[in-house]
């Protein structure tokens, strides 16, 4: 019995294959809708507890940070 658990495995190899090709396709949508959901946690956890006095002073260093990553970003990929 042991041998006919084996016989499942090529068919689930085949299924595995069509996941990653269809997958393969909407990495980029994902990854994207993974960037956007983890900048939206950033900015609405960090930006509030910032402390009222340097607000807007800490809100342009966020701001300026994200640019520079941004730069970072296209100019090393």
């Amino acid at each position: 019995y042991g041998q006919l658990s084996g016989l499942v495995e090529p068919i689930a190899g085949l299924i595995g294959v069509l996941f990653v090709q269809a997958a393969d396709s909407l990495l980029p949508y994902a990854l994207s809708f993974a960037a956007g959901a983890m900048i939206f946690v950033v900015f609405n956890t960090i930006i509030p507890e910032i402390t009222p006095q340097n607000r807007i002073l800490s809100s342009w260093w966020v701001i300026i940070g994200f640019i520079v990553m941004m730069i970072l970003d296209v100019a090393f990929s």
